[in-house]
């Protein structure tokens, strides 16, 4: 795995964070020795990691030199409407969602459909981390360290079929654990998607903890998607279903105001939403504001993926 040679190895695997924690592995596999994962780091086994002090660590950092947010700031400010619109108070009405026994059903396009239980997707592939940025759609973000696998490895295992064209993700559908859900202006389940080249991007993952922890409800568990580049509501959780079709699925936001969030959600400065500018951004933690970057600060990995896009019509 690329290990950012600014970093010093202190910072990334400090004992007072992370407990027997297994050394880094240098190169990058199919990705490419010059390409940065976030300074991400790839365990060798899929054994948890366990920060001794997870509320305050402020030594791990993404590869722009950023320290990663907190683990009280990452679990107790978090958009999830399936529980409430109140960010401060999802942690609150989630803490009971059951997250055992779960599964996700991979089908549509694909030559070896499969159910997979939760525990099938912790042993199956090695729990990487990934230090990567997020950046929401409302103008904030954070640095978060996740631990989850490449999502390709999971479409890998499944088959696509030469006609699949886009990736659909469902989250799960229950009101009685779920309250938002009894809120009749969303189109509920909540329903997300990427074209099949972006969701086979190297970037993009299947996250299922941070800070070393199993993922805790109001982040998304058991299982959620992580992609980098685009505005943090691309990255449904609580997800159930995973279906390859050749039909470009309509998300709820973009059922619910497609003039403000188109299918693509790639984060660009240049692109303001209808309401306000993302020319800048607030990371949680900071007084002030600071510059928005294209494609989240991914752009090196990523623009190819939309060479002759116009990226303000295709937002």
């Amino acid at each position: 795995m690329y290990r950012d040679p600014t970093i010093r190895s202190s910072d990334i695997t400090p004992e007072s964070v992370y407990i027997n924690r297994r050394a880094f592995l240098r190169g990058l596999g199919g990705v490419g020795a010059g390409l940065l994962l976030g300074a991400c780091g790839v365990s060798q086994s899929s054994t948890e990691l366990t920060p001794s002090s997870p509320t305050g660590n402020v030594n791990l950092r993404d590869e722009l030199g950023d320290p990663v947010n907190t683990f009280e700031q990452i679990t107790t400010y978090n958009n999830f409407y399936e529980f409430t619109t109140s960010k401060e108070d999802v942690a609150r009405r989630a803490a009971g969602f059951v997250t055992r026994p779960w599964t996700v059903e991979v089908t549509g396009m694909v030559r070896q459909p499969r159910l997979f239980a939760i525990e099938d997707l912790l042993t199956m592939f090695d729990q990487e981390e990934r230090i990567y940025r997020l950046r929401c759609v409302e103008g904030w973000s954070m640095v978060i360290p996740w631990q989850g696998f490449p999502l390709r490895k999971l479409l890998d295992l499944v088959e696509p079929t030469a006609q699949a064209q886009y990736v659909r993700f469902e989250t799960l559908y229950d009101p009685d654990q779920m309250p938002g859900q009894r809120d009749r202006y969303f189109p509920w389940p909540y329903v997300e998607g990427l074209r099949i080249d972006e969701a086979m991007h190297d970037l993009t993952i299947l996250s299922t903890g941070l800070y070393g922890r199993t993922l805790l409800p109001q982040n998304g568990a058991p299982l959620r998607l992580v992609v980098p580049w685009k505005y943090g509501f691309k990255s449904i959780k609580s997800i159930v279903k995973i279906e390859l079709t050749d039909t470009m699925p309509v998300s709820l936001w973009m059922a619910v105001a497609p003039r403000e969030y188109g299918f693509y959600a790639n984060v660009n400065p240049e692109v303001p939403h209808p309401r306000w500018s993302q020319a800048t951004e607030r990371r949680i933690g900071e007084l002030g504001r600071r510059k928005t970057l294209l494609f989240n600060g991914y752009a090196e990995q990523v623009a190819a993926l939309y060479a002759g896009m116009d990226l303000r019509k295709h937002y």
